[in-house]
Formats: structure tokens, sequence, C-alpha cells
């Protein structure tokens, strides 16, 4: 009868009896890893090794510390963390960052730039370019996350651009279409064509955001059930965006004009097939004609959350067909709805249960 094998810690069959052994550590970062091995001698050794490996950087990470990692390095495997993390519009929004930012950083040793290089930089850029402090801050974002990367993928050990202070950014401005703006930009865009004007229809009646908008595979829109569900979204989640009879419309029309024959092909191609990147130049051309000041393709959201909340749809279900991770965000709308708070407190009147008890007077003697 053969002996059973004496079981050790972090070694295992993942299929029992298939002679397949691995080994399951965790990192220096506390990190669950596993590892695919084969014999179970072997995966004992490779257990032990990454162990040792594990407390010396924990003791001795200037060891391990890559030398020479430059800078363009760290972008490549941003953008390839990036293609498999994110989406195509955040990939592509990265990669225009990237490609400024290399002639400036790319050949410099990742361990030799400073915090106060980057501010440096972003200084001289917000200057230059006159950046709002959310542009500023983005820009910021992307050279974390670069560093973050290299982190993660253990050539760096510290992130210089994760301690800059961000810029406080004023998120509370609401730029929504009036009527009248809205009629104009609507005469303006129908003339760039049919397409176009449906991009627009599906933007302010959804109130998606263009990096869910444009990245949409037909496989995603369900026309029967008028409803469109995105995987991953800004905040990480999964949501299902109901459709009303316009812009079903609007992607009835995009159909008819793309006649897709494939469900993963996108519902917004470009001359090649792939999916477009946003409606860069022919929205800022519609909005200067139309005669319409400070407003971007972002302001649609603005506008169909204002147009739902001025209907006296309630702010909780606002927040969610715009997808907010919290009821702060949404907050920004509810001085449209001055009605639906005078009527809230009315309710107190018409039930007198909360009526002031006014005491006996009292009166003094002289």
């Amino acid at each position: 009868m053969t002996k059973k094998a004496e079981k050790v810690r972090g070694v295992y069959e993942k299929v029992p009896g298939s002679g397949v052994w691995w080994c399951r550590y965790a990192d220096s970062r506390g990190i669950l890893r596993r590892e695919k091995v084969g014999r179970r001698a072997d995966a004992i050794d490779l257990y032990n090794k990454r162990r040792t490996e594990t407390l010396q950087r924990k003791k001795l990470p200037e060891r391990f510390r890559a030398k020479g990692i430059t800078f363009r390095t760290l972008c490549a495997d941003a953008l390839e963390h990036s293609r498999a993390a994110n989406t195509e519009k955040s990939t592509y929004e990265l990669e225009l960052k990237v490609n400024e930012l290399l002639p400036v950083f790319g050949d410099m040793k990742a361990e030799d730039i400073t915090k106060q290089e980057i501010v440096r930089w972003l200084t001289t850029e917000s200057e230059k370019r006159k950046w709002k402090s959310s542009s500023r801050n983005r820009w910021q974002a992307a050279l974390s996350l670069i560093f973050r990367v290299g982190i993660d993928n253990e050539k760096i050990t510290t992130n210089p651009a994760a301690r800059i202070r961000r810029k406080t950014e004023n998120n509370g401005r609401v730029r929504f279409l009036s009527d009248d703006e809205y009629r104009k930009l609507k005469n303006a865009i129908q003339e760039c064509g049919s397409r176009f004007h449906a991009a627009f229809d599906l933007s302010v009646h959804s109130g998606m955001r263009a990096s869910e908008q444009f990245s949409l595979r037909w496989a995603q829109v369900d026309l029967d059930r008028r409803q469109i569900h995105l995987p991953k979204t800004k905040n990480g989640k999964p949501r299902h965006v109901p459709l009303n009879a316009t812009a079903v419309s609007a992607l009835e029309t995009l159909k008819q004009i793309a006649k897709p024959t494939a469900a993963n092909q996108p519902v917004f191609p470009n001359a090649e097939g792939e999916a477009v990147q946003g409606p860069r130049g022919w929205f800022k051309r519609a909005v200067d004609r139309a005669g319409i000041s400070d407003y971007s393709w972002h302001c649609n959201r603005h506008t169909f959350a204002s147009k739902l909340v001025m209907a006296g749809v309630d702010l909780r279900t606002v927040g969610e067909l715009l997808g907010h991770k919290s009821m702060q965000m949404t907050l920004r709308y509810s001085h449209l709805a001055p009605q639906h708070k005078a009527t809230a407190v009315d309710r107190l009147v018409f039930t007198g249960q909360l009526a002031p008890q006014v005491a006996p007077a009292v009166i003094a003697e002289n």
C-alpha cells in the first residue's frame, strides 16, 4: 500500500491525483500568489525559495530594487496594464499622455525622478496650457498610475507622484442646455450627418459617460428589452442603462448605417472598423455653429440629469441612472428641485402629527 505523502504548507495539487503541484505564498506586500510547478519536490523547493525572497524584500528591499529601469519601461508596463484592466478610451487617453511625457522623462531612470521634478513639470505645463485644476489632477493621476504599476510589478519601490497634493476641483458646476440651446444644437448637429445626430441623442437621453458610450459593442445593446449592459464602468461595477424611445431610435439609426455582421463590432466604428475614441472635432464645431458657449460633451450628462430632476424624478433614481458611486455627486442637482423640497415639508401640515403644542397663557399679576 502506497504511503500517503505528508502534507506541506503552501504546496498542493489543484486537481487531486493529477501529479501537477502548485505553490501558494504571500509576497512582500501581502498579496497571495500561486505558481504552477509540476513535481511535488520542485513545488516544495520553489515555495521555500519564494518565502525566503519575501522575507528578504521586507528586511533588505534595497537588494531587490531594479537598477537602470527607465521611465519609458514603466510607461510600457502601465499601458499593458490599462489594456487589460480599463476601457479602450481610458487606455487611449493614457497613451496620449504617455506620448507627451516620454520626451521629458522617457530616458531617465525611474528611481532618479523626484517629487520636485514632477511638481515643477505639472506647474509649468499648467501655466503654459492654462489647465484647470481637474486637468492638472488627471495628469498627476496618470503619472501616479505609471509608478504604481511599476511598484506592483516589483520593478521600483517608490511612487513620487503619490505624495503630491491634488488641486481642489469645482465639482459643483452644472452646465446644461436650456430648451432653446438644445434646439439650436440639435439643428447644428443634424447638418453633420445622421450618425452624429444619433450619437448626440443617445448621450442626452441615456446619460452615459463618453467612455461608456463610445466603447459600446452591439453585443451590449438589447433593443427588445430597451437596455444597454455596461460590464465595466468608471466605478468598477457593471450596470444596466434603460433606454427611452429617443435612445432606441438613435441606436436603430446607427444599426442601419453600420449594418453590423458580428455582435462584437463597435456601435461607433471609425474608417478602419475600430471603436472611435470620442466626439473629437465634429461636436466642438457644432457647438460653435449653434452659438453655445462653455459646453462640452460631458455636459450632456448634466443635461440628462437636470431635465430629469426638473421633471420631478427623485435624486436617488437620477444617481442610479448616472451610475454615481455616492449620493454626494447627485446632490449637485438638488437646487433644480425646489418644489420637491417644498412638497416634503408641506406633508407635516397635512398629517397634523407635529403640530406645535401651545402652552396656556400665564397672566402676571401686578
